[in-house]
């Protein structure tokens, strides 16, 4: 790493806080059921998508990972997201009918890019749910978003998460990362 002046190292520090307590409030709306803040951390245009993750050769590890296009966990966007949770909310969605019971830890976020109205940052994740007597489920991946300031404040423009299992054995997968 390069070393910076004093003023750049501030500036980039207090960048890496509000990063950092941005991803903490959102695992804690999350873990929470706070729903409704949750999505709200969305812009309208925003897009989520977890690509289906297959076991290739180390000379084919650029198509480890499903494109945008083919088939994924998720491909959602804002609108869609909120529909998932208005389902969630009737009580009719027998998979988290009782709900599950989370904990989102996110660790060693990185800043990628920053051009001063949008910044790419990268950062790892260990969700962990239970739910019922004996479903216990763990994902662990990283994840890539585009964070939008509006008004002061970062908003999620993009999602890409990146789960290390190849085979999920969940019964189900309706969590957010």
């Amino acid at each position: 790493m390069t070393e910076l002046p004093a003023n750049d190292l501030v500036a980039e520090m207090a960048r890496q806080y509000e990063i950092e307590r941005f991803y903490t409030e959102e695992a804690a709306m999350l873990d929470e059921r706070r729903f409704e803040e949750w999505i709200a951390l969305f812009a309208d245009d925003a897009r989520y998508f977890m690509p289906i993750r297959r076991t290739r050769s180390l000379k084919e590890l650029d198509s480890e990972f499903t494109k945008p296009g083919e088939i994924a966990f998720f491909d959602d966007t804002r609108e869609m997201l909120a529909s998932r949770l208005v389902k969630l909310g009737t009580g009719r969605s027998w998979s988290e009918d009782p709900p599950s019971r989370t904990r989102h830890l996110i660790t060693n976020v990185r800043v990628l890019s920053d051009d001063g109205a949008e910044l790419r940052a990268a950062s790892n994740f260990h969700v962990h749910r239970t739910r019922l007597v004996e479903e216990e489920d763990n994902w662990f991946g990283h994840r890539v978003d585009t964070l939008r300031r509006v008004d002061g404040a970062l908003m999620i423009a993009s999602r890409d998460i990146y789960i290390e299992q190849t085979v999920l054995t969940s019964p189900n997968l309706t969590v957010f990362f």
